[in-house]
């Protein structure tokens, strides 16, 4: 018999970084993707992502944790009400663009009590 007792509802998760932070990220991930895309190419940069066993593995491990992140968005989506699906479709195209945009255009939360 297991010991483990089932979840109860999906707490809604805070943005795991300040606001101006997240920001911060997008706007600096943005511009770099534009040099990026605008020196390789968007098909360069998949094929760098394939040129050999080490950039696979990056490429691989970064797959895993867009998945992970979705994962986590759907869970607080359903949590909150939001819709996901324009996240995950822009998380599996553009990769991290999509959980910082769900963050950032989610509502602002405020901590509750401590509960000790």
């Amino acid at each position: 018999m297991s010991s483990m007792r089932p979840l109860g509802p999906a707490q809604p998760a805070s943005p795991p970084l300040p606001r101006p932070l997240l920001w911060a990220l997008l706007l600096a991930l943005g511009l770099y993707s534009a040099y990026a895309v605008w020196q390789v190419g968007v098909l360069g940069i998949f094929q760098a992502g394939l040129a050999n066993p080490g950039a696979l593995q990056i490429l691989l491990d970064l797959v895993v944790m867009a998945l992970l992140m979705l994962g986590l968005m759907w869970r607080d989506a359903r949590a909150t009400g939001r819709r996901f699906w324009p996240y995950a479709v822009l998380t599996l195209a553009a990769g991290s663009f999509g959980p910082l945009a769900y963050w950032l255009m989610g509502p602002a939360r405020r901590p509750g009590p401590v509960v000790a």
